[in-house]
């Protein structure tokens, strides 16, 4: 029972994702948070609406519009220490979105990125660890430029293109809003999903944009 409530309550943070076409999930949000902070005591969440000022400064370090209003910041604690970070998103491949997540450290540097459900029917390569892991050390201030700072994966062009630019949305997102104030979680949390669990495939997602 406990197992079904931690799923819903996630769910309804994040949403549904769709399980139309031939998608394929890879990772359901519950495991995946598990897998992120495997030694946390505790993982939080910090709901996110941005305002005119928020906005502005996310628009100006990314260079571009930014259309969501609404994020979910999750946080991995031991006791009153921060063990990093995670977001889940969504960026638009060639046809249809590309959920995935991005897990950071107490100081903002990209520990993992991994692919939630991949919806196209070309361009999969980037859910092989060897793209993946070119995010691993980055931080919100590097550029993440395809063909440059991140490779492009030979037809996976666009899907190489989206995730290099979803990931910094979302660790400039993080940087913005939780790693000004030393590190500290400011304002109300809520906990949501207890540490110490196996992952195990599944299926999940969340729209950021």
């Amino acid at each position: 029972m406990k197992t079904v409530f931690i799923s819903a309550l996630v769910a309804t943070l994040l949403g549904t994702a769709s399980t139309a076409g031939a998608e394929q999930v890879l990772w359901e949000r519950t495991e995946l948070l598990r897998d992120f902070f495997p030694q946390s005591e505790r993982v939080t969440y910090k709901q996110v609406e941005l305002d005119d000022a928020l906005r502005a400064r996310l628009e100006a370090r990314l260079g571009y519009g930014v259309r969501s209003k609404r994020h979910t910041i999750f946080i991995g604690l031991t006791g009153k220490t921060v063990d990093g970070y995670a977001v889940f998103g969504e960026e638009l491949g060639q046809h249809l979105p590309i959920t995935f997540a991005v897990k950071l450290s107490p100081t903002g540097v990209i520990d993992r990125q991994e692919v939630v459900v991949y919806r196209e029917a070309y361009g999969h390569e980037i859910t092989d660890r060897r793209f993946r892991r070119q995010f691993v050390g980055k931080t919100p201030a590097s550029a993440l430029s395809p063909g440059a700072d991140i490779a492009v994966v030979t037809g996976a062009t666009i899907s190489c293109r989206s995730m290099a630019r979803g990931v910094r949305r979302l660790a400039i997102l993080v940087d913005e809003v939780m790693l000004d104030g030393r590190h500290r979680v400011d304002g109300p949390v809520s906990s949501v999903v207890p540490a110490g669990a196996s992952p195990t495939p599944g299926s999940g997602g969340d729209a950021a944009r």
